[in-house]
């Protein structure tokens, strides 16, 4: 006898279970991401206190000091977590359905790209639409190339540098500089 689950679609997705994002809650709170990005995207750099508004009521929490370049988009916001002293150039893009956290003092070339939803590897399951997601940590100084790609579920440690172009697809430990596709550690900082 199998038991209905009676988690909604947005716990599962929180949870990292597989969830359907059409459920019409997910639907109306992307609707909102979007309405809030479409706001920051459009709002002048002169307007810097009401961009950073905007940024503040979408993401989940911030430090104090951030700054974002447009052309920024997420899809839900609530489950972005910024440290101080961030900083994302042009084009950035966070896929939240799972957390996204990045501790302080950390910078983000133009075009990276955070994922955290996935989807089923099975065709006949992923025809349905499902996915589910994993969280991405990101810790302190951490400097990201242009263009590059955090997977899902990847955790990059403090001090780290990620070469422009790379795609990080495992975790990352402190103190490295890793590149390539999928990346791999080309050395360590030492200090």
């Amino acid at each position: 006898m199998t038991t209905k689950s009676t988690k909604s679609e947005k716990q599962k997705m929180l949870d990292g279970d597989l969830y359907h994002p059409s459920d019409p809650q997910l639907v109306e709170e992307k609707a909102r991401a979007r309405k809030l990005t479409r706001a920051f995207n459009e709002t002048p750099e002169s307007k810097l206190k009401k961009r950073e508004e905007i940024i503040k009521s979408l993401f989940g929490s911030t430090g104090s000091n951030l700054y974002m370049e447009s052309n920024f988009h997420c899809d839900y916001g609530y489950n972005i977590h910024i440290g101080e002293n961030f900083y994302a150039n042009y084009d950035c893009v966070m896929l939240d359905g799972g957390t996204i956290t990045i501790g302080d003092n950390s910078m983000i070339a133009p075009g990276v790209h955070i994922y955290t939803a996935g989807h089923p590897m099975d065709p006949t399951e992923r025809s349905t639409g499902i996915e589910y997601t994993k969280p991405v940590v990101i810790g302190d100084n951490v400097w990201i190339g242009g263009r590059s790609v955090i997977n899902p579920g990847v955790t990059v440690g403090n001090n780290v540098v990620v070469a422009s172009g790379s795609v990080v697809t495992k975790d990352i430990p402190d103190n490295a500089v890793v590149a390539g596709v999928p990346t791999k550690v080309i050395k360590y900082i030492k200090f």
